[in-house]
């Protein structure tokens, strides 16, 4: 540690950057990620505590849970990429969109991530358009259902899911998303053995 305590070291021979702790107890390299340290149990937890919109909603509402559901707006073929589409911020937390762009190397540490996890479960390396049209179209049913009145319109294109949004503690988000996952990749299993 530094004396000013802000910065700590913990750095290993042959990787890049310190490692974090998740919550299965394994280490990761959040700017050196690679796939075999990618574990599902870890994704689901982080995603089920973790509150959309930096907790700037009516009711707490979990990264775990919109991901479940933009599973199940995006064409069969892509439900386990939209169910996965956010599973980097278990690592590198859900930062809100006007802040992202603002963020020197965000974005680059966010897609490293992204593609030890792509390759980890067999996904695409860059994230398909369907996807990311349900994402908006979640979205903007998330701004109905869970936000006060905006100041100000989005400007978020396409229209809102047809989804209400529930809002489920951290516990069950977590299971819901494990869930989700083995309906989707039953042979996912051995991936976590």
């Amino acid at each position: 540690m530094t004396d000013d305590g802000r910065n700590y070291s913990n750095a290993q021979e042959g990787r890049h950057g310190n490692w974090m702790q998740t919550y299965s107890g394994r280490q990761f390299w959040p700017v050196d990620p690679r796939p075999s340290e990618v574990h599902l149990i870890d994704i689901a937890h982080g995603l089920a505590h973790a509150c959309r919109f930096a907790g700037h909603c009516s009711r707490f509402y979990s990264v775990a849970e919109h991901s479940v559901y933009v599973s199940q707006i995006v064409p069969p073929e892509l439900a386990l990429v939209g169910l996965l589409h956010d599973a980097t911020e278990a690592y590198v937390v859900d930062i809100p969109r006007p802040l992202k762009p603002f963020l020197t190397g965000y974005a680059a540490i966010e897609d490293g991530v992204w593609v030890a996890i792509a390759q980890r479960f067999g996904l695409p390396e860059k994230m398909p358009q369907a996807v990311k049209d349900a994402d908006n179209a979640l979205l903007l049913a998330e701004q109905r259902d869970i936000m006060a009145p905006p100041p100000a319109p989005w400007n978020i294109p396409g229209e809102a899911a047809p989804i209400r949004i529930i809002g489920l503690d951290p516990a069950t988000a977590e299971r819901v998303f494990l869930e989700r996952f083995w309906q989707l990749a039953p042979m996912g299993r051995l991936l976590e053995a």
